[in-house]
């Protein structure tokens, strides 16, 4: 195993200065957002990818705090089948981190001509979703080479946090702005218990990763990181999903790595999701939780207080981390993970 370090742990490290760069450009916008959120009634996200699981953070987040309908697209209904759909009343946001996915960039143009309003998140300027958007969110992460993402991931989140304020969400704002410094936080820490969690996954040739409502997209997230650059078999799932059956492949072979905010609806579940599995003589580790969560598992890595609503731009740093320990643990790079480019056209 190397010691050098990875180019994805070095864009790890940059997340704090990529949120605070990307929040400082993007909470300007919240009046033009508010504008177009008053032409539109719902919300439909059009991404694919780790963008995909940050669509699923914010149509939790919408439909939550913002008191719309938001839903996910299904990108062939427009490229595969060229089917006609109303969507008067919409306001489509397509997510990208280059802005070059020509599927994405077609789904969204698709959205305008079917009556939709738009909105393009990217971490590319001067990319052909900035410009075909009615309003472009340019993140500011920086070049991004590793071809997991890091900071280009939650830096999307931190776009749609600002995007719930624009549509009205009651939400504080100075909350958002902590974030960055929590992250810090998370990078500071020695990490004994992320190397832990990382070794006992050695030799495991899969695992369920779960979450349930705003951590849901981080399981989602944790997972393709573990498939795409351990080459681990990672399910993520809401444990509601979980327990309605994909739960019987939970044992002592296949670990389970739980996530959650500190407080919030969805932490009593994730707890007695995890005293279930250890009752069965199954691992279970957790990201987040606060004490009870972590008394109910084997290893857990704790996160700062974070909102429920801003959980998951944390809760994602330490599974990057995990992903990226045991990568090098098992002799893969990290950076260029078998198979994969840095922009992927479907």
């Amino acid at each position: 195993m190397t010691t050098t370090t990875s180019v994805m742990r070095s864009e790890i490290a940059q997340q704090p200065d990529a949120l605070r760069a990307t929040l400082d450009a993007l909470l300007p916008l919240t009046p033009e957002i508010a504008a177009l959120g008053r032409e539109t009634r719902q919300v439909l996200f059009i991404a694919r990818g780790s963008s995909d699981n940050a669509a699923v953070y914010g149509s939790y987040l919408i439909q939550a705090h913002c008191g719309r309908l938001a839903t996910l697209a299904s990108p062939s209904i427009a490229t595969t089948y060229g089917a006609k759909v109303d969507l008067s009343g919409v306001l489509a946001v397509a997510i990208s981190q280059s802005g070059r996915t020509e599927e994405i960039v077609d789904t969204m143009a698709w959205a305008a001509d079917c009556g939709a309003r738009t909105i393009g998140i990217t971490n590319g300027a001067d990319s052909p979703l900035t410009r075909a958007a009615d309003i472009a969110m340019v993140t500011r992460a920086g070049s991004e080479h590793a071809v997991p993402a890091t900071k280009t991931y939650t830096t999307q989140l931190a776009a749609l946090a600002v995007l719930a304020l624009g549509l009205g969400a009651e939400l504080d704002r100075a909350e958002l702005q902590a974030v960055p410094d929590a992250i810090d936080q998370v990078l500071a820490r020695p990490g004994d218990d992320v190397d832990a969690i990382a070794e006992r996954l050695v030799g495991v040739q899969g695992a369920v990763v779960s979450g349930r409502g705003m951590a849901f997209s981080t399981a989602l997230e944790a997972a393709l990181k573990l498939k795409e650059a351990c080459y681990l078999h990672a399910m993520g799932l809401s444990y509601a999903d979980l327990l309605h059956g994909p739960i019987a492949v939970v044992d002592r072979f296949t670990p389970a790595l739980l996530t959650a905010a500190n407080s919030g609806p969805t932490l009593a579940g994730t707890v007695a999701l995890a005293e279930r599995v250890s009752a069965a003589g199954a691992p279970v580790y957790a990201i987040g939780g606060g004490s009870a969560l972590a008394g109910a598992c084997d290893l857990c890595v704790p996160m700062p207080d974070l909102p429920e609503w801003l959980a998951p731009i944390g809760l994602i740093v330490p599974a990057q981390l995990v992903t990226e320990r045991l990568a090098r643990r098992l002799g893969y790079d990290p950076d260029s993970p078998r198979g994969l480019g840095k922009v992927t056209q479907t």
